[in-house]
């Protein structure tokens, strides 16, 4: 044992011996509570408020990060899962092996998975940490919240009697997909993007679940309450005299809705009733809205951003909303 300066044994640190917290072990509850409170404030403080503005605002947050925080779990979980119950192994046989072959493969399974855009990108996220193609992988994330059976229902439901907007929609969706993957796998560099750290875990495959979830919960929520408050902020300034003045000019009508479908963020479950609540607007231009917005919106910017980085954000995101459009817009004047 070491001695101080007069001989005697020095006393251990008061910490010794004692189990230290877990890095973000007490967050997990500041997120939830916080989100509590602003449901509260919603419901008990948002009536004494006399500016409109301010209740509209409270009402949109609000609704974006309820609606989209079931399906955030639901991919947080389902990410978990992956990392800690399933061999990476499984991935390079469900897969082909060349790129080019993966990326269709994924983007089909976007079909079966039910689930939004907020689930899609811990999950791709984990995907690319046991071994997936990130190209395929990139796929798989825009195709899920896109074309998954949920979203198709609730598309024929929102515009009964049209089922030429349901394959509409399903087509264009997969088609951007595809491509967005594609053109990743040709040209994406491996510094662009930052692959999500899954770190062995003695404890066992259930610790390793209970941690992955936890950090992927924090890591995602903060974002989409950052996209949240962005999407709520543009809605609430943007005036709606401005959104129906240019319905009447096709090409602009598309770019338009495109643009809504980004600052509005809704979850792809619910943006075929707004699209189809949009009787100014072309058939093509809701199109776009429904491609755009499960691909491309601030809580997704905001997550992807956080996810896989800076650098890739500013050079997917915009090679998708190009897409979208472009597709949309095609698809559109052929079959709508």
């Amino acid at each position: 044992m070491a001695t101080g300066a007069r001989g005697k044994a020095e006393t251990p640190p008061a910490e010794w011996g004692r189990r230290r917290a877990e890095p973000g072990a007490d967050a997990v509850w500041w997120f939830v509570s916080a989100v509590s409170l602003l449901a509260i404030g919603r419901i008990w403080v948002a009536p004494w408020v006399t500016w409109t503005g301010v209740q509209a605002w409270s009402t949109i947050f609000i609704a974006i990060c309820v609606q989209a925080l079931p399906f955030l779990v639901f991919g947080v979980a389902l990410s978990a899962a992956i990392t800690a119950f399933v061999p990476a192994e499984v991935w390079s046989r469900a897969l082909p092996r060349r790129g080019a072959a993966a990326v269709p493969v994924a983007g089909m399974a976007g079909a079966v998975l039910p689930g939004c855009e907020c689930a899609s990108v811990p999950v791709a996220g984990s995907l690319m940490a046991r071994g997936v193609v990130p190209a395929a992988a990139l796929t798989f994330l825009l195709a899920a919240p896109a074309i998954n059976p949920i979203v198709m229902v609730a598309t024929a439901v929102a515009f009964p009697g049209r089922p030429e907007m349901v394959a509409a929609r399903f087509g264009a969706s997969l088609t951007v997909a595809v491509l967005a993957g594609w053109v990743w796998l040709r040209f994406g560099k491996g510094e662009w993007l930052r692959i999500p750290d899954r770190p062995d875990h003695s404890g066992g495959r259930w610790e390793a679940f209970r941690v992955a979830v936890r950090h992927d919960f924090l890591h995602a929520g903060g974002f989409l309450v950052v996209g949240g408050v962005a999407a709520a902020t543009i809605n609430v300034v943007v005036p709606a005299a401005w959104v129906n003045e240019l319905a009447g000019v096709p090409w602009a009508a598309v770019l338009t809705l495109a643009v809504l479908a980004v600052l509005m963020s809704i979850c792809s479950e619910a943006d075929a009733f707004v699209a189809a609540s949009l009787t100014a607007f072309s058939p093509t231009a809701k199109l776009t809205f429904l491609v755009v917005g499960p691909m491309v919106d601030l809580k997704l910017i905001a997550l992807q951003t956080g996810v896989f980085g800076r650098r890739f954000a500013v050079r997917f995101i915009p090679l998708t909303f190009v897409l979208a459009v472009a597709v949309s817009a095609v698809t559109g004047g052929l079959f709508l």
